[in-house]
This record gives C-alpha cells, sequence and structure tokens, in this order.
C-alpha cells in the first residue's frame, strides 16, 4: 500500500510538473514587468496586502501550491491556470467548463479584491492568482484547443532531450537562456516604448485568449525533434508575451483597484 500511494503521489507531482504557465523565471518576469506600470493608488493597495513581498515574488505561489495535497490545491483550483478554446471558436463561442476556468478564476478573485467584507487573507490569495492567472494566459498553449492537454500529449525532443511543446514553451526556451528573472527583466522592459505600452494597456481577458488561440495554432512544429530552428523562430513571441503579460497584470490590477 506504501508503495502504490508513492507512485500515486510522484504521478500527481508529473502531472502538475507538466501543467504549469511560464516557469518560475517566466512568471517572475511577468511580475516584475508589471511593477513598472502600476498606478500609485494600485501599489498603496498591493502593500497593504504583501509589505515585504514584490509581485514578482508572488507570481510563482499559484503553481508551487499544486503539490499541497488538499484537496483545494489539487482538484478545485486545478482548472483555474488555464482556457479551453477549440481551434476556429472563441472563449465566448465555448465558455466555462462546470469546474470553471482561468476566465472564472479572474472574475472570483477579481470581485474578492473590491469586496470590503472579505479577510486578508482571501485577498491574499486572490491577489496572488491574479498575478499568477494573468501570466498563464499570455502562454499561448494555456489556451489549449482541448485535444492534447495544452501541448502536453505532444511528445518531442527539444535540442535533443525528451520534453513535449508545453514544457518548451512553459520554460525551456527560456531557461535556456541561463538568465535570471532579474536579467530578463531589466533586458526586456527596457525594450517596451511608450506607445507599446499605451497599445497593451488591456485590462479585458478576452483579448488576451484570442491573441493565444491565435498564436497557439502556428506553434507545433512539422517534426518532433526541434532545436535551433525552432527557437529562433518562436523566443520572439515568448519574448512579446512576456512584455505583454507584466503590461496587462498592471493594466488589470490598475482597473480593479481604481477609486
Amino acid at each position: 500500500m506504501k508503495i502504490k500511494s508513492l507512485f500515486v503521489a510522484s504521478a500527481s507531482l508529473i502531472l502538475c510538473s507538466n501543467a504549469f504557465g511560464w516557469g518560475q523565471t517566466g512568471h517572475r518576469v511577468t511580475g516584475s514587468i508589471a511593477e513598472q506600470y502600476l498606478s500609485q493608488s494600485t501599489q498603496s493597495e498591493i502593500l497593504k496586502l504583501f509589505p515585504n513581498e514584490s509581485l514578482a515574488e508572488i507570481s510563482t505561489y499559484a503553481d508551487e501550491k499544486r503539490s499541497d495535497p488538499s484537496k483545494f490545491w489539487k482538484k478545485t483550483a486545478s482548472p483555474w491556470h488555464y482556457v479551453s478554446v477549440p481551434e476556429g471558436k472563441t472563449y465566448k463561442d465555448v465558455g466555462a467548463p462546470d469546474e470553471g476556468d482561468a476566465y472564472t478564476a479572474l472574475e472570483n478573485f477579481s470581485a474578492t479584491l473590491k469586496n470590503d467584507n472579505a479577510s486578508v487573507e482571501q485577498k491574499r490569495l486572490a491577489l496572488h492568482f491574479i498575478v499568477h492567472i494573468i501570466g498563464d494566459l499570455h502562454q499561448p498553449l494555456h489556451a489549449g484547443n482541448g485535444t492534447d492537454r495544452g501541448g502536453n500529449d505532444v511528445k518531442l525532443k527539444f535540442f535533443w532531450k525528451d520534453s513535449n511543446l508545453h514544457r518548451v514553451w512553459d520554460s525551456e526556451m527560456i531557461d535556456g537562456k541561463q538568465l535570471s528573472y532579474s536579467e530578463w527583466t531589466e533586458w526586456l522592459g527596457k525594450k517596451i516604448s511608450p506607445d507599446m505600452a499605451k497599445k497593451w494597456n488591456e485590462p479585458d481577458p478576452l483579448v488576451w485568449i484570442a491573441e493565444s488561440t491565435k498564436l497557439r495554432d502556428n506553434l507545433y512544429p512539422d517534426s518532433d525533434e526541434i532545436s535551433y530552428d525552432y527557437q529562433y523562430q518562436h523566443l520572439p513571441t515568448v519574448k512579446s508575451r512576456l512584455q505583454q503579460a507584466g503590461v496587462r497584470i498592471a493594466a488589470y490590477l490598475n482597473d480593479v483597484f481604481k477609486k
């Protein structure tokens, strides 16, 4: 029985590790970029909840807690990291499943932040998730087509090592550059012009989801062995989606906290 329990626990961890949106580095980049675009009032509200933590630091919490064996983290919160939109459809066409998804979770968590009767603990959890989910929705494979678990079932070799398409986009193209999240933030942040920031200042999740689904359908490689050519073609998209996610985290929170 102990061996069986250990196997089940290990399998659960493997499944969770394959479902992260961006890796820890990517999420921290989006949180760090977001801090550059927060309004003064939004910064004040965030400081009330997290006086000693940055958005970069709290951005990975929702993934880190997926190793928690409680029902909430293993089942209830699991669907909040992605949406499913079949090819040729929009999110409005299909909506959310009964268990909810990233879109419905954002609605619920933003309502929590606006609720004067919500506890500090509830609002902290809400902010953890909001920062994380917005990052997730900018990873194109987190707006999956509903047929291959967001590319997790697309097995391939990335630079001659076993992987899958989802993992390549979550972390392997990012971590392969061997940069810290602060280096990524500095390099990408400098390249966001005022015009780009203004254009990307979009707090509507339906816009981000539509962008991701459009990108997603062009990410599937012709070969099951990818390396330099694939990275050369798609790394610019990774960079722009990290930049956009950072600007949109700020746009969304500024909208939630506006007076």
